[in-house]
Order: C-alpha cells, then sequence, then structure tokens
C-alpha cells in the first residue's frame, strides 16, 4: 500500500515561482504523454506514486491531454480520489486551456466562455474543487488580450483557480498580459516555455522579460521529447515515442539528425557522473527564472533516474562552454 513519508521533502529542492510566495519542486511531473486512455492505468498511478515519494509536488494537467483529450485529467482524478486526496494540500496542481476540446465555436481559443468552460469541466474530469494554477495553453491572437486576462482572473475570483499562468507566449506577449494583469491586481506567477538544449529561444526574447516582470517559469519538453538521451544510438525503440503514432511531436525524421550531436553531449555527461537526461535537466535549471522542469515518463524507473538530476546543478564554466560548442553545430527546434 502506498504511503508519503516526510523523508521525501528532504531528497527533493524546492523553489520559489517568481515574487510570490509559492514554492515548487525543482523536479515536476508532466501527463502530456503516457497518461491517457491508451495507456495502462496501473502504471500511471505506479508513476504519480513514485514521483509523490521523492518529493515531487508539482502535477501538471491540460484539458487536452490524452489521448483520447481529456483522460489525462480523468485518470488523474481517479489516482486522486482514490490514492492522493488526503495529500491534497501538498500538492501542486495544474491544468489548462486553449486546444481543441469540444466541438463549435467555444471549444478552442482564449475567449472568456472558452476559459470559463474548459475550467469546469477540467474541474469535474479532475473531481477538484480548485487548481492550484490555470494557464492559457497559447496565445489567441482573434481574442483581445484583455478578455483572455479577464476571463483567467474571473477564475480567480470564484475560486477555481489560486494562481494564474500563461504558456507558449512570446517575451512581447506576456509583457502585454502582464501589464492587464497588474491593473487587476491577478496572481499572475508563472510562464510555462519550451526549453531545453535543443530549443534555446526562451533565451532571446522571453527570460529577460520574466526577470523583469519578477514571473517564474516551469519549463516544457525539457529533454526535447526524449531526444536528450541515449535510447535513439542503436536505432528507434519500438515503444519510444518516435514510434507512437499518437505521439506526432517526435518523429523518426527528426531523430537521425540529432545522433551525433547527442553523442557527443553524453561524453560531457559520463565526465560528470550523470546521464545525458540528468545533465540536460540540471542544465535546465541553470536559468534563475526556471523554479521547476517538466519531466515526462513511461516507467516509474525514469523518474527515479531524472530527480537524481538534483544531485549535481553546478557547471564548470569549461563545461558551459563545451555544450555550447556542440549544440552551436547542430541545433533543432
Amino acid at each position: 500500500m502506498y504511503k508519503a513519508n516526510d523523508e521525501r521533502y528532504e531528497k527533493m529542492i524546492y523553489n520559489h515561482v517568481g515574487h510570490s510566495g509559492l514554492k515548487v519542486s525543482a523536479i515536476s511531473l508532466g501527463l502530456w504523454n503516457n497518461f491517457g486512455s491508451v495507456d495502462p492505468y496501473e502504471n500511471q498511478k505506479d508513476m504519480i506514486h513514485t514521483a509523490f515519494d521523492l518529493g515531487i509536488t508539482y502535477f501538471d494537467l491540460a484539458n487536452n491531454y490524452g489521448p483520447k483529450p481529456g483522460s489525462a485529467e480523468n485518470n488523474f482524478g481517479k489516482i486522486m480520489a482514490t490514492d492522493m486526496f488526503s495529500y491534497r494540500d501538498e500538492l501542486v496542481i495544474a491544468s489548462k486551456a486553449g486546444h481543441q476540446m469540444w466541438p463549435g465555436p467555444y471549444g478552442n481559443w482564449n475567449s472568456r466562455k472558452s476559459i470559463i468552460a474548459s475550467a469546469d469541466q477540467s474541474l469535474k474530469r479532475t473531481g477538484l474543487d480548485y487548481f492550484d494554477i490555470f494557464y492559457s495553453h497559447r496565445p489567441d491572437s482573434n481574442t483581445p488580450v484583455e478578455e483572455t486576462a479577464e476571463g483567467l482572473d474571473q477564475l480567480v475570483r470564484q475560486g477555481k483557480a489560486l494562481y494564474i499562468g500563461i504558456s507558449n507566449y512570446s517575451g512581447q506577449q506576456t509583457k502585454e498580459i502582464s501589464e492587464i494583469f497588474k491593473v487587476l491586481k491577478t496572481p499572475f506567477i508563472i510562464h510555462q516555455p519550451r526549453y531545453n538544449m535543443f530549443n534555446r529561444q526562451a533565451e532571446q526574447n522571453l527570460f529577460s522579460v520574466l526577470k523583469k516582470e519578477k514571473i517564474g517559469a516551469v519549463g516544457f519538453s525539457s529533454l526535447a521529447q526524449g531526444l536528450l538521451s541515449d535510447k535513439y544510438f542503436d536505432g528507434i525503440p519500438i515503444d519510444s515515442r518516435a514510434n507512437k503514432i499518437t505521439i506526432p511531436f517526435l518523429t523518426k525524421e527528426k531523430v537521425q539528425p540529432t545522433i551525433s550531436t547527442v553523442q557527443r553531449l553524453s561524453e560531457i555527461a559520463r565526465k560528470r557522473g550523470q546521464s545525458l537526461p540528468q545533465m540536460a535537466l540540471a542544465w535546465n535549471l541553470r536559468i534563475p527564472q526556471l523554479a521547476s522542469v517538466l519531466i515526462g515518463a513511461s516507467t516509474p524507473e525514469q523518474i527515479v533516474e531524472n530527480v537524481k538530476a538534483l544531485d549535481n546543478l553546478s557547471f564548470e564554466p569549461d563545461e558551459l562552454l563545451a555544450i555550447d560548442r556542440i549544440l552551436a553545430e547542430y541545433v533543432i527546434d
């Protein structure tokens, strides 16, 4: 039987999110993949339990996570109801709205109606009274940013969310909505950008804005959908993400050009006494604005190994220079 223990908090690092009082675990578990209706439920439960036992307190959902869309929230809700509900106050649970969820004009994007309706549906699927963080999943050029901000603010006023976040917004878009949230006095504390060794765009136009606005961040796609690992050195495993038709973001065509780059990065990781995923997560956490990095997993063992990244977060200047030189020769989105 699963049983929480206080020792887990001694193994994990907790960072403040921006200028807020909220702390999140430096490693967080994302339920983007492997928690849907097509995935084994018992394995999902084992992964949630393992993460919590290791001190992971931030669990990241979205209305469209699955497949099928909504099923990750349904499964997480079952686990909460049967195993985890007594620990609700020890968890930071997030969800999002903004991607296609139901037919017609209201099941997509960032109108006030879509945001409120989507949040209500997500709360029902998870069985929760509120989300700790609720995000706008992506910017919407067809909805006034003021309306999006007001819809998110309304969730807080209604007690459906404690804090507000955004995801996939550019630096300029972040600054624009931040100014509106200041006027509304909305607890806007966090941004969720894609960030990893192969995608450093956030360094160019986002992190400086987050620093100035005192907004924190949690990075997603931290291991570039598994590219930043050694799993593809000898070909593409049958059970890997690159072979899953339900995951369109990683294809066989994207794997092959990265292998030599990943092999060179792995050598630096080996000298540091880390696996490449562990070094890649530590490298992400060198960014002061990143309070946490999201990991995905298909087994509990992967979560255990990824959390070991926290054993060595420091980099020597020559290590960072060597990594930069390798990445400068080949970078992939």
